[in-house]
């Protein structure tokens, strides 16, 4: 009789990580809402009486700026943050991607530690889809009334175009975040669950060394990543 192989459990994905990763979901769905249904106005009232009213425009453009401040955390914390997020544990090239998808394919689930091969090159490409998408909307203007922090330092023309630009790169992202979902759903489907990992950071390995060696980044420094990232943000209102 055969009998399973030994298996652990370890910690893959840091809480870094996963802020990151469940804070920019609810940022882009957001930014969907904002974007393309709105009417997300609200009043907050303030001491004295007095209100702050918010437009569905200044939602959308501070959620913006929030993502913006987490794909930089992000490429910090991918170059000097833990062994599984940093970038040379998962971007292996094209050829690792192609012969991942053929195992896919051929009905095989991979095991491995962290991210897959064809997942390692979606995330960069995300990251810099989600790059371009608020760096492009830092320049963008609704025709209205409202626009982004820089988009006086462009002419109108060129705004027109950036917020044109905005608008298509949303599209491709959507189309991304949709193939990521799917993704999700056929590897569970096949047995093997990345929501859960997502959640508590925990990944049940084969072997009994596997994952012996990750390293995990202090807390202090995520933090210290993370307020460089939004110092960096915020400043450009003083542009």
């Amino acid at each position: 009789m055969k009998q399973d192989s030994p298996r652990h459990t370890v910690v893959v994905w840091d809480l870094p990580t996963r802020l990151f990763h469940w804070s920019l979901a609810l940022c882009f769905a957001l930014l969907w809402a904002t974007g393309e249904v709105g009417g997300l106005d609200f009043v907050v009232p303030l001491p004295g009486g007095k209100t702050w009213f918010i437009t569905n425009m200044d939602l959308h453009m501070w959620l913006g700026q929030a993502v913006l401040a987490l794909v930089v955390f992000r490429v910090l914390w991918g170059l000097w943050g833990s062994s599984p997020s940093r970038f040379r544990s998962f971007v292996r090239g094209p050829g690792a991607a192609y012969r991942h998808f053929v195992q896919l394919m051929r009905g095989a689930v991979p095991a491995g530690i962290g991210h897959n091969p064809a997942g390692g090159l979606a995330i960069v490409a995300m990251l810099v889809l989600l790059f371009l998408q608020a760096g492009t909307g830092l320049f963008a203007n609704d025709e209205i009334y409202s626009e982004g922090p820089l988009a006086h330092l462009v002419s109108s023309e060129i705004s027109t175009r950036l917020t044109d630009l905005h608008g298509a790169v949303f599209d491709v992202l959507l189309a991304f975040v949709a193939l990521h979902v799917a993704a999700v759903l056929y590897y569970l489907l096949r047995g093997k669950n990345l929501i859960a990992p997502m959640l508590h950071g925990r990944q049940t390995l084969p072997a009994a060394g596997e994952g012996a060696t990750l390293y995990h980044a202090p807390l202090t420094r995520a933090l210290l990543f993370f307020g460089a990232a939004v110092l960096a943000v915020w400043s450009l209102h003083w542009w």
